[in-house]
């Protein structure tokens, strides 16, 4: 009798950086509403790069979420599928992460263990910049539809998902419920009391002087550095 294909859902990403976390908030969103077979692993990635080896190692099946650069208009969804996922990966990488899945598609490669089927699900990022920001709406929106594209992939090769009758709580989600995206956008407090882009009290204080020195990165150039006024 024939084993049950060991498929790996996999999201990665960090959810401290505005869309960079779409891939674990896929993940988030598909436990909570959904029962998934017994041989179907849901994994939160987050940026654990080459640490997910073996779980890769160990699929035949391997759907992948994440933010990725493709060029797209800002919110686009686009799959890319088998041996053509790696460059995808790295070839506009927005952080280290994506190389290090880069480096983890290889090294399953290399130790003779790599999936049968591979499919990345991606999404052109509109905010990367908002450090402690959830999901921008557009990427948001696209939760769901990502969640359908993937289980209709899998419906292809038998693997088929349940809809739960009832949601889970945030509290079960696959991450530490303080990071859950309820909890998470609840708790984040307001631009009137944190900043996000950079604190204007710094940048314009009298306490700071901007001044310039050469750059190593070209002949000519010039960069902007900040030092504390006073300070030797």
């Amino acid at each position: 009798m024939q084993s049950a294909i060991s498929t790996l859902i996999l999201g990665i990403g960090n959810i401290l950086w505005a869309d960079e976390g779409f891939g674990v908030r896929v993940i988030e969103t598909l436990h909570r509403q959904y029962e998934l077979p017994e041989n179907v692993t849901l994994m939160d990635g987050g940026t654990q790069g080459i640490y997910l080896v073996q779980h890769v190692q160990a699929a035949d099946i391997l759907v992948v979420f994440d933010a990725v650069d493709y060029g797209l208009p800002p919110g686009t969804l686009k799959l890319v599928e088998g041996d053509e996922v790696p460059k995808f990966m790295g070839a506009k990488k927005m952080s280290l992460h994506q190389t290090g899945f880069q480096e983890v598609l290889a090294m399953a490669e290399l130790l003779g263990n790599y999936p049968d089927h591979l499919l990345l699900i991606g999404v052109q990022p509109v905010e990367l910049k908002d450090y402690g920001g959830s999901l921008s709406p557009q990427v948001k929106a696209q939760i769901e539809p990502a969640i359908d594209l993937a289980l209709n992939y899998l419906r292809g090769y038998g693997v088929a998902a349940r809809h739960r009758m009832q949601a889970l709580s945030d509290d079960a989600s696959l991450v530490p419920s303080e990071l859950g995206i309820i909890r998470y956008e609840q708790g984040r407090p307001s631009e009137g009391m944190a900043c996000r882009h950079g604190d204007e009290r710094v940048l314009l204080s009298d306490d700071y002087v901007s001044f310039p020195k050469p750059s190593a990165l070209a002949d000519g150039a010039i960069a902007v550095g900040w030092d504390r006024r006073g300070k030797d």
